[in-house]
């Protein structure tokens, strides 16, 4: 997560770890660090693009539990800028995934292999390995690739601001 805007802050990584609680533990710091972000900044939107988010929050809060609400309180304020963008505009693109998007407005990634499912499949290769370098490596790609998908989303919204 990152508070981006009039007073933009630092990337907050939520991360599971490699154990058997790794996921719950995972689940566990993003809501202190949402609940964090509410009590400093309100109720924000947590901007996001596309049901990933709303899915897995729900799927986490039915699974993990949601002690405080602060799971709901997620969910209440999640702002879904694909269906915004689809509705308002008709773009010259090939698709409406952020990835193509992004582009369209010139946001530039410095990863040449970057995807949810790129994601995905380091972490898979990481769980492999033992703690140490290679893995803490692994880890700062999936973690670069993920503040690049804030940093894009950030900069979706304000070009769709600045039409």
């Amino acid at each position: 997560m990152q508070v981006y805007g009039q007073s933009p802050g630092p990337v907050l990584p939520a991360l599971a770890g490699f154990d058997d609680q790794g996921d719950e533990h995972g689940w566990n710091e993003f809501l202190r660090i949402a609940g964090d972000l509410f009590r400093e900044h309100g109720d924000i939107p947590f901007v996001h693009w596309h049901s990933y988010e709303r899915t897995h929050v729900t799927a986490y809060m039915d699974f993990y539990g949601d002690p405080g609400g602060i799971a709901a309180r997620v969910l209440d304020n999640l702002l879904d800028l694909l269906p915004i963008t689809r509705g308002a505009l008709a773009l010259p693109v090939t698709s409406y995934s952020l990835k193509v998007i992004e582009q369209y407005v010139g946001f530039e990634r410095s990863q040449e292999e970057f995807g949810g499912t790129w994601s995905i499949a380091q972490y898979m290769a990481a769980q492999e390995m033992n703690p140490g370098a290679q893995r803490d490596a692994i880890v700062a790609e999936i973690l670069k690739y993920n503040e690049e998908d804030l940093a894009a989303t950030w900069a979706v919204l304000a070009w769709l601001r600045g039409l």
